[in-house]
């Protein structure tokens, strides 16, 4: 399986089509057979994990067992229409657990592997209303640990349904570092063990990728670039 992810930005001023994109796309993506999962998300402030949208940075998330399945054109000839930025990233899921909508999207996958390279990595949720307000509390502390920790490369928070469907993808040096953050970094591993203790959760899945292509520009730069 091959899953592929879209960053898009609009021009200023164009924030609208982004919004209207994401009820228009369904179509072209519901009827292409070849993609098997595909999800149209939000970002947040300046593409962060924020509550406040950014109207002008939405992502697409697509997932498919085909080995020549292309983006449908309708979507890449209106993003071309909007003079849109698109970071395009395509990922082999390697490692994981957890589901989306109540399926293991991403196929079976084993937790654990020997791969070491650099690593990509969704982590993504449906928070109990209940737990909301804990929830929140606790992410501008983890996303400034996250930016500071060595291997860090870039992370961008998306989301289907605001504050309540969350998703965090996040770039890495190495698998090292990554589980440095994930595991050794206190603010961090206390956060984790409060999710499973006090069910923050109604549903989540963590899945980690190998990068395969990387590919466009957001805010004028390639974010990612893979090293042969």
């Amino acid at each position: 399986m091959i899953a592929t992810l879209h960053i898009v930005r609009y021009p200023a001023l164009m924030g609208w089509a982004g919004f209207l994109s994401m009820a228009i796309f369904r179509l072209p993506l519901w009827l292409n057979k070849k993609i098997s999962f595909y999800k149209l998300m939000g970002c947040g402030k300046n593409g962060s994990f924020d509550k406040t949208p950014d109207l002008r940075q939405w992502a697409l998330l697509l997932a498919t067992e085909a080995d020549d399945m292309q983006t449908p054109k309708m979507i890449t000839n209106w993003w071309r229409f909007f003079g849109c930025e698109i970071w395009e990233l395509e990922l082999e899921p390697i490692e994981g657990h957890g589901t989306w909508d109540q399926k293991a999207v991403f196929g079976n996958l084993p937790k654990q592997t020997t791969y070491e390279g650099p690593i990509c990595v969704l982590t993504r949720a449906t928070i109990r209303i209940s737990q909301l307000g804990r929830f929140w509390s606790h992410v501008d502390a983890i996303a400034n640990q996250m930016a500071g920790t060595k291997g860090f490369i870039i992370s961008i928070g998306i989301g289907e349904v605001p504050w309540i469907k969350q998703a965090t993808f996040s770039i890495w040096e190495s698998k090292a570092s990554m589980k440095e953050f994930a595991y050794k970094m206190q603010e961090h591993a206390s956060v984790i063990k409060k999710t499973y203790q006090e069910k923050w959760y109604s549903e989540d899945m963590f899945v980690r990728f190998r990068p395969v292509k990387s590919t466009g520009t957001l805010k004028g730069k390639l974010p990612f670039e893979i090293k042969l």
